[in-house]
């Protein structure tokens, strides 16, 4: 028979040699780079994901290897024209060797702090040879370039690749944008004043123009009238004159009857005449003739 000393040893090698295999074996994520250290002393690094051995005494640090983001608080800089700018950037970084990573930084944490010096060096650098304008407005993807090239070389010293740097904003200062904004606006009324009174005069001249054609249309308009009526009124009187050598009882007829037309238009039909004045002879006599005219002899 088997002793129970015996199936203690034997649970307790069972249980040894278990901690031993666990001590022994780590797993590399796909996201990360392992460093094996023996005795606070590296002496291996693993990239390849898995399961994978080590001695039971060696310790492992498991080091990122995506993309990292480094924020970077907005720093004031002096531009090449001595104005001050306020640039807010950020920066993308990976680690590419993750055994100079950590002899040199050691962690991320330590390694954001060193990149952010660097970034704000790098951006002082930079941004201070070219001017305000270059900075806001023509040039910024070029600057971008150059800040991550010179970020880049001097992070290669910590196992660190730089990816990327890109400058969110670059304006002036608060109180430098108010008294910009103040005289952009000014500039902008003084602006629309001029066009304003631009647009008066233009609009007097166009209005004065109308005035003058207006005024020499209707003179022409006038002109014409009066010639028109000028001719109607003499084809009339020719008319007349013609009518009345042909029957001048006719047209002296007509004639009473366009002065009754005239003189008893409106609502006073009183006249201080006597009864038997020439203006009535047509009351008295259809004919048109009066008692004292005598019949014209054959």
């Amino acid at each position: 028979m088997r002793s129970p000393v015996t199936g203690i040893v034997g649970l307790l090698g069972l249980l040894l040699v278990l901690i031993v295999a666990y001590m022994s074996l780590f797993t590399v994520q796909q996201t990360e780079q392992t460093i094996v250290l023996q005795f606070g002393k590296p002496v291996d690094v693993v990239t390849d994901p898995g399961l994978h051995f080590k001695a039971p005494w060696n310790s492992v640090i498991n080091i990122d290897k995506r993309i990292l983001d480094l924020e970077n608080p907005s720093q004031e800089v002096i531009a090449s024209d001595q104005k001050r700018l306020v640039v807010d950037a950020f920066a993308r970084y990976r680690i590419k060797d993750a055994l100079r990573f950590y002899q040199s930084v050691g962690s991320i944490q330590a390694a954001n702090l060193q990149l952010t010096s660097l970034l704000n060096a790098a951006l002082r650098r930079v941004l201070g040879e070219v001017n305000f304008i270059t900075v806001v407005r023509d040039e910024r993807e070029k600057l971008m370039g150059r800040i991550r090239e010179q970020l880049d070389h001097e992070a290669d010293g910590y196992g660190i690749e730089v990816v990327d740097v890109r400058i969110r904003r670059a304006d002036l200062p608060e109180q430098n944008s108010q008294a910009v904004y103040q005289r952009m606006q000014t500039e902008r009324q003084r602006e629309a004043a001029e066009f304003r009174a631009q647009g008066g005069q233009k609009a007097q001249e166009i209005r004065s123009k109308a005035d003058r054609e207006a005024t020499v249309i209707i003179a022409e308009a006038n002109s014409t009238a009066e010639q028109t009526r000028g001719v109607g009124d003499a084809e009339r009187n020719r008319l007349f004159a013609e009518s009345y050598g042909k029957d001048a009882d006719f047209f002296a007829f007509y004639r009473s009857m366009t002065a009754y037309e005239n003189g008893l238009r409106s609502n006073d039909t009183r006249f201080l005449l006597r009864p038997d004045s020439d203006f009535f002879r047509y009351f008295s006599n259809p004919s048109g003739k009066t008692a004292t005219q005598t019949p014209a002899k054959p």
